[in-house]
């Protein structure tokens, strides 16, 4: 995965402007922590916080820069779910996270996400973070718009599984990569970052100006 592209080219996709200050000073190295196997999570259980966790770092891995997990990204994503999601939108969250890993399982053919290995998810990842055509793009939101809309109306919501695991992929990389964008570290050391703004250029290519970085959120 082109993780670099990833991190100059993308922002915020979703509404994480509710994350609280105190959910985004999670967001710090994990130095001298645990490793993320014996973590604890706040509202996942601890295998599903486990396999959150390997996906994550799919996704963001260690390299010349620190990891997800590192940045505590699995922290926040466990956080922003218990403390800030309403009722609702975290049964979807919920649901959407289970056909994903139940998929993970399946295939892999283990029974416990504690055995799921980066090797198990990779493939499932893969998959539904794929292109999709306009057509099917239209047709995921038209089935979670359904999903959503009976659910908001009292109703038992109903979406088809692939569906779910795309929805579920997709928007676990566009938080994953907010929360790692608005680490201290990330925001500071890979991203273009000015504390004290300097010249106004109104006009100029962005290589020029930062070498290809976004700026810092």
């Amino acid at each position: 995965m082109e993780r670099r592209s990833a991190l100059k080219n993308m922002g915020m996709a979703f509404g994480y402007a509710v994350a609280t200050p105190t959910l985004l000073g999670l967001l710090q190295s994990c130095k001298d922590k645990p490793a993320y196997a014996e973590w604890v999570p706040s509202f996942l259980s601890q295998d599903q916080g486990y396999a959150l966790a390997q996906t994550l770092d799919i996704i963001l891995p260690k390299t010349d820069t620190p990891s997800a997990t590192e940045m505590n990204v699995h922290v926040f994503f466990d956080s922003f779910m218990d403390e800030v999601l309403p009722e609702e939108q975290l049964d979807f969250v919920k649901l959407r996270m289970d056909k994903f890993f139940d998929k993970v399982l399946s295939d892999s053919g283990k029974q416990s996400l504690t055995d799921v290995e980066a090797a198990d998810i990779e493939p499932v990842l893969k998959t539904y973070l794929a292109k999709r055509t306009p057509e099917q793009e239209e047709i995921h939101t038209e089935a979670i718009d359904s999903y959503m809309e009976a659910v908001m109306n009292g109703g038992q919501g109903d979406i088809d599984d692939d569906i779910a695991r795309f929805s579920f992929a997709n928007d676990l990389r566009d938080m994953a990569i907010f929360a790692y964008k608005n680490s201290e570290y990330v925001g500071e050391e890979v991203l273009a970052y000015a504390p004290i703004p300097g010249e106004y250029i109104p006009c100029d290519d962005l290589t020029t100006l930062t070498d290809g970085k976004a700026w810092s959120l």
